[in-house]
Formats: structure tokens, C-alpha cells, sequence
């Protein structure tokens, strides 16, 4: 049987893990999870770890779901890479159901969530160049986005931590104040190619745009044939109680970039754009080796089988609701160290009066693994397969690891 936290779990003395020919790009815990069940994570000494992480809302499906599993066994012995010169009909089949449950008619698929946005923001500018606008290139952003690693998608974030020591910033973006309609509205001129946005922003702290300023920036963006490109990386496949977030207000976009939960924890991004958009990506503009590759392909529609089943989102509603109900009273019950909840979904923050990393670690001490945002939130991204009792043990190692904070102020 897994062994039950006692609040005494001890991370070491420095909290870090030692990895000498890795990159040295994270502050890694000294944990070695060795098997996954469900929403849990077990270490070396068979401890469970609730992951109310996802591996950054990566895990959809939570670890070993059986379906995810059985397709990656069955296409084990079948051919894993194909170079995109050849038909790949899992590919087709993939693009096909993320077009008939969304706005889009084309896909391209990618290895990532950056790639899938990189993706997005070539083919504004091409559609425009494609129109004779060669001089419409500029991508309008907003603060606390976060967009990806590539030099181009640091420059849509426009967060000076992600750009500093990178040389100059890549040009052609320019971010605006939040949710801000008048400085939209100014920015918006001869070289506007698209306005890009993530419809709740998750490292920027679980904003939510809401559902007036989205379809003001629909409205303009029709009336200046400007593109608008949604990131649903993180919000999308089921995440938010729709199949996409955008869709809870119905503000459509023409491009949108997705991943993370798109494969299960397996690598799978994709851009989505209608067919007047797609069609200026013609043969030799655009590319990727690994992308749309078929094991990644099966493993999407695997996903697909799963989120896109009578009755799953329906699941994942329900299951928001009550953790949401539960955080609600956590914010009531330590307000010293909480003050609201943001988000939709499973796809939820809480903004913290103390140091939120301080708290994550108070969560992993006692067996539940969570990850900050952008203004201070705590990030809460349980696989979508989480239950009604699930939600219930979250709900009591967050308390016992909030009593546990208190105690120790108490006590200093």
C-alpha cells in the first residue's frame, strides 16, 4: 500500500536535485517519481503525490490511463516516423475531428506548444503578404502573456525575465496593457498583422480576458482585417469545461495554437486556421521533421477518443465546480494566507498574501504537487479524470498543509 504523509516529509537540504550534464534550467526537487496511477505520482519509497499539476496541464488524462496505453502498445511494432512528404493518415484523421469540433478547416502539427504558436504567427503575416500587405507584420500582445521559449514567442510574452540576456528583442510584437479596449484600439494601424492572446492567461496568474473585451477584439479585428490568433495551449482540450476555452463565450478566432493536453503527456501541438488563413501557407513556406509524425498522431487521437466522449466534459465541469467550491472555502478559512480564486475549469488559481512559493512547497510536503503563476497565484491543473474523492483529499492536504504554515508562523 502507498505510504501516507505524516506532514514530516523532508525534500533534503538544499530542496535541489543533482543532474551534472543536464542544463542546470531548473530548480529541480530532490522527488524521483518512479510510477504514475490516476492523478497520482509515487516516488521511490511508494509515496503518492496528488498532481494537481499535470506536468503543466500537460497529463489530460492523468498517468497510465488505459485507453492512452493500449494505443501507444498497439502502434509499438508500427512505424513511429514518417517524413510529412508522405500521406499519413492518422495525421488526417487527428486534423479532421479538431476541425469539426472547432472554427478551423486546416491544421498543422507540430512538437510543441512555441511551435504551434510560431506556427500562428508565420501564417498572419504570410496571409497578409499572400494579400499584397507585405507591410502588415506587427502581432499585438498583452502583459503577463506567456507565449513559449523561442526567441520569437519571448518577444510576444514581452516579459523582461524571459528576454533578458537573449541579444535584441525579435521585432514585430508589441504588447498592451491587459483587457485595455482604448489601447487596443490605438495600437491597431497600417502594420497590424494580428492580435494574439491566450483566453486565461496562465503564467501570467489565471486571468481571465472577459467575454466583452473578446468580442471587441473580434469585432475589431473584422473591421481592420487584422488575424486573431488565440493560445490555447495551455486552456484547450478540456481543460476549461469546453473543448476549447474560447468556446464558453463563442468569440472565434481564424488561428489558434494547442498542445500540452492535445497528447496525453505524449509531444503533439498543432495550429488550427480556417481555410482562407491556411491557404497562404502553400508548399515550401512552412515545415517541421517530427511534426504530425504517427505515433504522436495516434497517441492525439487517443486523447480525442477519451475528452470528445459523451459525457467527459460534462465530468469536468462537475469536478470544477467542486474544487472550486472547496477552494472557495479555503479562501474563508485562511484568509491570512489566501484571498480568491481565479479561473474556469480545471484550470484554477489561488492568489496568495504570503510568498506563493512558499506554499507550493507546503503543498509537496504534504504529498501534493502544485506550480505558481504570475501575480503571486498558486496553479491548480488536476488531470481532467480526477473524481469527486479526488477533489475531497486535495481539498484536505491543502488545509493540513495550511495548518501546517500557520503552525510554524505561530511558532517563529
Amino acid at each position: 500500500m502507498p505510504v501516507q504523509f505524516d506532514g514530516h516529509f523532508s525534500l533534503g537540504d538544499s530542496g535541489m536535485a543533482s543532474q551534472d550534464h543536464v542544463f542546470d534550467t531548473y530548480a529541480r526537487m530532490d522527488i524521483n517519481f518512479v510510477r504514475g496511477e490516476g492523478i497520482r505520482l509515487f516516488d521511490t519509497e511508494d509515496r503518492d503525490f496528488i498532481d494537481c499539476a499535470s506536468g503543466i496541464a500537460v497529463t489530460s488524462l492523468g498517468y497510465a490511463h488505459p485507453h492512452l496505453v493500449e494505443t501507444l502498445k498497439n502502434n509499438a511494432d508500427s512505424i513511429w516516423h514518417l517524413s510529412n512528404l508522405y500521406t499519413i493518415e492518422s495525421q488526417e484523421r487527428l486534423a479532421s475531428r479538431l476541425c469539426e469540433n472547432t472554427f478551423a478547416d486546416r491544421v498543422f502539427f507540430t512538437n510543441s506548444g512555441a511551435e504551434a504558436v510560431e506556427c500562428g504567427i508565420k501564417t498572419a503575416r504570410r496571409y497578409h503578404y499572400a494579400n499584397g500587405n507585405a507591410e502588415r507584420v506587427n502581432i499585438l500582445t498583452f502583459e503577463g502573456a506567456f507565449h513559449g521559449r523561442t526567441l520569437a514567442t519571448i518577444a510576444a510574452g514581452g516579459q523582461e525575465k524571459y528576454l533578458e540576456g537573449f541579444g535584441p528583442k525579435a521585432p514585430g510584437f508589441i504588447s498592451l496593457p491587459f483587457a485595455d479596449e482604448k489601447a487596443l484600439k490605438e495600437a491597431v494601424d497600417d502594420e497590424t498583422a494580428a492580435i494574439l492572446l491566450e483566453p486565461v492567461q496562465g503564467e501570467g496568474g489565471i486571468r481571465e480576458f472577459p467575454a466583452t473585451f473578446l468580442r471587441f477584439v473580434r469585432e475589431l479585428c473584422d473591421k481592420e482585417d487584422i488575424l486573431l490568433i488565440y493560445d490555447e495551449v495551455q486552456t484547450g482540450v478540456g481543460r476549461s469545461g469546453k473543448f476549447f476555452a474560447h468556446q464558453i463565450h463563442k468569440v472565434e478566432p481564424d488561428l489558434m495554437a494547442i498542445a500540452k493536453g492535445l497528447g496525453g503527456g505524449f509531444p503533439v501541438g498543432a495550429c488550427l486556421a480556417r481555410e482562407e488563413v491556411a491557404a497562404a501557407m502553400v508548399v515550401g513556406t512552412h515545415g517541421s521533421t517530427f511534426g504530425g509524425n504517427p505515433l504522436a498522431m495516434e497517441m492525439g487521437n487517443a486523447v480525442l477518443d477519451v475528452v470528445l466522449e459523451n459525457g467527459f466534459l460534462e465530468h469536468v465541469n462537475k469536478i470544477a465546480l467542486s474544487l472550486k467550491q472547496g477552494l472557495a472555502e479555503i479562501v474563508d478559512t485562511y484568509s491570512d494566507l489566501v484571498e480568491e480564486i481565479r479561473g474556469t475549469g480545471l484550470l484554477l488559481g489561488l492568489k496568495a498574501k504570503v510568498p506563493n512559493t512558499d506554499l507550493v512547497v507546503a503543498f509537496r510536503k504534504h504529498g501534493l504537487l502544485s506550480v505558481g503563476a504570475g501575480d503571486n497565484v498558486i496553479r491548480f491543473a488536476p488531470p481532467l479524470v480526477t473524481t469527486e474523492e479526488d477533489v475531497r483529499e486535495i481539498i484536505a492536504r491543502v488545509r493540513t498543509a495550511f495548518d501546517d504554515v500557520l503552525g510554524q508562523g505561530a511558532s517563529s
